[in-house]
């Protein structure tokens, strides 16, 4: 049974909201970076670790089946918020950084050579370029976008050739919200043979996500920004290609066989799951999912799309001040700039007023380069959040930017 979503009844699940900061009510604008908890997230976690708290896939004893079950159970809640056709193609990882970093390592050692290309999005996090330089033996292409903030599929068929390998962009961009057509960039990629590799972390929060229908190969995204616990990600692919790739990872439970004239490995997911895995940040993942999936997607959207609307006019009323990322249909994330002010200091200064937002390059250094900025002030909105907080928000700019100014 869906749930109505009621602001107020939404709000009270997340214990951490009614804090204040230096006297004032918290107004947290800063879930692109981490998602708040709901309490029942928190519970599920809490429970598992006073009842059943037992390594999984290795004992005999009755904890140790409870706490695989709950595991197991969690893979296939993941399975099914993303669409994925078997849970054999869920990947557990510590987040979607280890989830890139294992994707990068596996493909380039199974698929690229001296002389092959991958072509990697200029608007990725940090996370979906460093691990490419890292593990990649040809040439890294990036991939530009457009003012408005998408990858311009004309520009990638400009780019991509017949010794193209890999293909790795986001779905959704961490700094402007704007969402690219991942199902177009997918067909003139597979028109070449290729593998696409998508970011999904702002993706998957923010609107449906099917990776089937998306096409994508891999897909990366983390707990922490689901209202899920840190520590844990997701990394999906497609199992024809999964089997292919080679594991990164070596130790416990990712193998089948262990001799000193080699080992052989397990069968999917467990052969990129080394080692004990964080079954109780699993746990927790899923719980956060079970928690958006009793609330029709669409109330969800449309509410973080009023907050969207309302913070881009009354911010675009600010003189001087400057929102880059202006595509329809975008996420609720706002980044700006503001002429004569330093986006640390505007940080600061918002901070001592209670309003917690980002600033810097938001681990996508490229991208805010692009735009000439050494620091843009990021405000991101999430389904708790309301209008009286992007109030606070504005009125807490045109104060910080009154007293930069003087």
């Amino acid at each position: 049974m869906e749930r109505t979503f009621d602001i107020t009844s939404v709000r009270e699940d997340f214990p951490i909201l009614g804090r204040k900061v230096y006297g004032r009510p918290l107004v947290y604008l800063d879930s692109a970076a981490t998602a708040q908890k709901p309490r029942r997230v928190i519970d599920a976690m809490v429970a598992l670790v006073e009842g059943s708290n037992a390594n999984v896939h290795r004992g005999t004893h009755l904890m140790a089946d409870e706490s695989t079950s709950m595991y197991e159970a969690a893979r296939e809640t993941v399975r099914g918020f993303i669409g994925a056709a078997e849970r054999e193609e869920i990947i557990f990882t510590p987040g979607a950084t280890a989830s890139l970093n294992l994707a990068s390592r596996s493909l380039c050692e199974l698929l690229v050579g001296e002389g092959d290309n991958v072509i990697v999005g200029k608007m990725e996090h940090h996370s979906n370029i460093v691990p490419w330089q890292l593990a990649c033996l040809g040439e890294i292409r990036p991939l530009p976008f457009t003012e408005e903030g998408l990858y311009d599929p004309k520009a990638l068929e400009a780019l991509i050739d017949e010794r193209t390998r890999v293909v790795a962009v986001t779905q959704c961009s961490n700094v402007l919200g704007t969402r690219s057509n991942m199902a177009r960039i997918a067909e003139i990629a597979h028109r070449y043979g290729v593998v696409v590799v998508v970011d999904g972390c702002q993706g998957v929060v923010h609107g449906t996500t099917n990776v089937r229908e998306l096409d994508c190969d891999i897909y990366a995204f983390s707990g922490h920004k689901l209202y899920g616990p840190t520590g844990i990600g997701v990394l999906y692919g497609k199992r024809e290609l999964l089997e292919r790739m080679p594991p990164v990872l070596g130790g416990g439970n990712m193998i089948a066989t262990v001799s000193f004239t080699g080992s052989k490995w397990t069968e999917l997911p467990y052969k990129f799951e080394p080692g004990t895995p964080n079954f109780v940040g699993a746990v927790g993942m899923a719980e956060a999912i079970k928690y958006i999936g009793e609330f029709e997607p669409g109330d969800i959207e449309r509410h973080e799309a009023g907050l969207l609307d309302a913070a881009t006019r009354r911010l675009g009323e600010i003189g001087g001040l400057h929102i880059h990322g202006t595509a329809p249909g975008k996420a609720p994330i706002i980044s700006f700039t503001v002429e004569g002010v330093h986006g640390y200091d505007l940080g600061v200064l918002l901070d001592k007023q209670g309003v917690a937002v980002r600033t810097g390059t938001h681990c996508a250094q490229p991208l805010v380069d692009h735009y000439g900025s050494g620091s843009m002030c990021r405000a991101s909105f999430a389904m708790y959040n309301t209008v009286e907080e992007v109030d606070a928000l504005v009125a807490g700019v045109v104060k910080a930017v009154s007293m930069l100014r003087k």
